[in-house]
C-alpha cells in the first residue's frame, strides 16, 4: 500500500482555516468518482438521442412545466415559448453531456468540463426548485458539488489526459507553462 507523506489539504479563506491530509486511496476515489461522474454524463447525453432511445429529447415539456416557486419559472417559460431555442437546447443539452462524459472519463480538459457539468446541473437544479428546505439535497445540486470538486482536486492529472497534456512540449516549455491560463481548463 502506498502511503502519503507530502499530500495536504489546505484552505484560508476569510479568517478561517480548514488543513487535513488525504488517505492514501484518496487518489484512487477521486479516479472513481470522475469515472462514475462521466459514466453518468455520458450515458444521459446518449439516451436523448432517438437513434438510442427511440425517441427524440426535447427540453420544451422541462421548461415550461417549472414550479412557480422556481427562481427561474418566468425565463424558462419564456425559453419554452421559442420554438427556435427549443431547437437549439435540444441539441446543446445532449451534445454537450456526451463531451463532459467523455471528457471525464478520459481525464481532458476536465476543469472545462467539470464546470459545464456543474453549471448544467445547478441549471436543472434551479428548474426543479419548489422552493422549500429540502432543495437544498437536491441530487442535481449534489453533482453539481461533485463536478466541482473533481476539478478542485485536479483529477484530470490523476490517471487522466490532462496530466500529458500539461507536459507536451511548445517551444521548448511545456504547454501549462507556456501557456499558464490553460491551468483553469485542464487539471
Amino acid at each position: 500500500m502506498s502511503t502519503n507523506t507530502q499530500n495536504r489539504f489546505e484552505s484560508r479563506y476569510a479568517g478561517i482555516t480548514l488543513e487535513g491530509q488525504p488517505h492514501a486511496l484518496s487518489a484512487w476515489f477521486v479516479v472513481a468518482l470522475r469515472l462514475l461522474m462521466g459514466g453518468m454524463m455520458l450515458f444521459a447525453g446518449l439516451g436523448k438521442y432517438a437513434f438510442i432511445s427511440g425517441e427524440g429529447f426535447n427540453a420544451a415539456g422541462f421548461l415550461a412545466n417549472v414550479d412557480p416557486a422556481s427562481p427561474v419559472s418566468g425565463l424558462y417559460a419564456a425559453m419554452a415559448a421559442n420554438p427556435t431555442l427549443i431547437e437549439v437546447v435540444n441539441v446543446i443539452i445532449p451534445a454537450t453531456q456526451v463531451l463532459i462524459g467523455v471528457a471525464l472519463i478520459v481525464g481532458g480538459l476536465l476543469r472545462l468540463a467539470a464546470l459545464g457539468g456543474a453549471l448544467q446541473m445547478f441549471a436543472f437544479y434551479l428548474g426543479g426548485w419548489e422552493g422549500d428546505i429540502l432543495a437544498a439535497f437536491d441530487s442535481t445540486l449534489i453533482y453539481a458539488v461533485l463536478f466541482m470538486a473533481l476539478a478542485a482536486f485536479g483529477a484530470g492529472r490523476i490517471l487522466g489526459a490532462d496530466k500529458y497534456i500539461e507536459q507536451l512540449q511548445v517551444g521548448n516549455q511545456k504547454l501549462i507553462e507556456r501557456f499558464p491560463k490553460l491551468r483553469y481548463i485542464l487539471g
